[in-house]
């Protein structure tokens, strides 16, 4: 994998909105583009990026929400998924120390519920009021709004109140065709933001909690009867592009391993990992599972994290295939060699098998990247160099997740993956008719190009969500 591909499956954004009313019910589908598009990057960006991420346990994608509050009208609003959260907000107007522009490059929007004919504020004694907080609020009136605060580990903040509006989008009607349709979801409306939310480095409109619970976005969706709650992504690190699709995916068929239970992330179990025919001798409880314990999915990771034990392990079988090899520290960040030759015939795959007899491949062009023509780097990071929460724990991103379908099924609890070709689209069902509809794949923009040494890469992605008619 080259530095160029390597970002190209960095992160991404959806297209949603908000605030425009019709009536209508199918497949449907979001728009989606790289988050740094536009932005020059290096590895130390790359490394910095999870790092921040890692801080709030951040997963999936990174996608714009749309809808400016105008009932004719749709505006974009870019909002970052998060699957180790379950709340949906965005910044609203009167917003004390909300960002006003963002280094990303993107224009900024304020929601305003005022300006909007299909909001409503929910108030304490609303359902979803009371089944976010696991009860009717304390000394609740009927005018008292519900309100909602989240702090993230990062030591970041946000506050605010709960309303509900029209999520509008694109549904699918059959094999590459879309029309438009929206749902009903409650959402934060910001009101304060502190920490890295207020700086403009990597600011957005909001973030899109994409975990299990019932306040979620696709959890409220699937209650509705609007979606199956599951999803999947393919990211194409060849031709560039991919699919992000909620609902059920029919072809390629997927095998899975079940989910760790009552976890925040998207948790598996790992039994053990093999490079090159070879299964690494590790301490017995390296994989327990638990509190930063375990092994995270994360496709909103750029590169993959490894206990200290089970990195040096890994990297010692890695590197003995190449005796002569002279390793090299750059950007302080990772262990980069020179080397002329094919690195699929020089280096050995690596394969974590999981419970269930699933298995994840990692091809030698996956783990390492190119930043120039004859000098590679590896894309493994030692968990212990992070910090103290993290340590212990096995974090699997992007860098072993591309050229993959990758299935999260929550109705039944279970992950799972198979190798494809993520520029060739999918098919997935309808839930009412049972009618199989072709979803193809966004490409990448043809903006992408070199710059003094780093990459501008313009992902686009689409996002379908397949709808269950009532």
């Amino acid at each position: 994998m080259d530095l160029r591909s390597l970002l190209a499956v960095l992160t991404v954004v959806v297209l949603l909105q908000l605030g425009f009313v019709c009536s209508a019910s199918g497949n449907v589908v979001f728009k989606v583009q790289h988050k740094f598009a536009g932005r020059e990057r290096s590895l130390s960006a790359l490394k910095a990026h999870d790092a921040r991420r890692h801080r709030r346990i951040l997963s999936a994608v990174d996608l714009p929400l749309g809808g400016n509050g105008h009932p004719a009208e749709a505006g974009d609003y870019y909002v970052q998924v998060d699957t180790g959260s379950d709340i949906l907000w965005v910044n609203c107007v009167n917003c004390d120390k909300c960002p006003t522009k963002s280094d990303l490059g993107v224009k900024l929007t304020l929601y305003d519920p005022k300006s909007s004919a299909s909001a409503t504020r929910v108030y304490c004694d609303d359902e979803f009021c009371a089944a976010a907080y696991n009860g009717v609020l304390q000394g609740c009136t009927k005018d008292l709004p519900c309100q909602y605060s989240v702090v993230y580990g990062d030591g970041s903040a946000t506050a605010g109140f709960f309303v509900r509006d029209n999520l509008q989008f694109e549904r699918v009607t059959g094999n590459l065709q879309t029309a438009s349709a929206n749902g009903s979801v409650v959402f934060g409306c910001g009101a304060k933001q502190s920490g890295e939310l207020g700086t403009s480095s990597e600011a957005l409109d909001g973030i899109l909690g994409f975990g299990q619970a019932n306040s979620s976005m696709i959890s409220q969706l699937a209650a509705a009867g609007k979606v199956k709650k599951m999803f999947a992504h393919c990211l194409d690190n060849v031709n560039g592009g991919g699919i992000f699709a909620i609902g059920e995916v029919v072809s390629p068929k997927v095998n899975t391993t079940p989910m760790v239970a009552n976890q925040p992330h998207y948790n598996v179990v790992m039994k053990e990992i093999e490079v090159g025919g070879n299964v690494l001798e590790l301490p017995t409880d390296i994989f327990q599972t638990g509190d930063r314990k375990g092994t995270i999915i994360d496709s909103g990771t750029t590169l993959a994290y490894l206990p200290e034990t089970v990195y040096e392990s890994m990297m010692s079988k890695i590197v003995a295939q190449q005796s002569g090899l002279k390793l090299h520290t750059v950007e302080e960040q990772f262990m980069c060699f020179q080397y002329s030759g094919n690195v699929d015939d020089g280096f050995p795959v690596v394969k974590f098998h999981f419970e269930g007899s699933l298995t994840l491949s990692v091809y030698p062009h996956d783990y390492l990247f190119q930043i120039r023509d004859d000098i590679w780097c590896f894309g493994w990071q030692n968990s212990g160099m992070q910090s103290k929460d993290g340590r212990d724990m096995t974090l699997l991103g992007d860098l072993v997740l591309s050229n993959k379908l990758v299935l999260y099924d929550i109705e039944n609890q279970a992950i799972g993956w198979t190798e494809y070709n993520c520029s060739s689209g999918i098919k997935v069902r309808d839930d009412s008719s049972g009618s199989v509809y072709s979803v193809g794949a966004h490409n990448v923009s043809a903006a992408s190009h070199l710059m003094s040494g780093r990459i501008l890469t313009f992902l686009l992605l689409l996002f379908a969500v397949f709808h269950r008619f009532s």
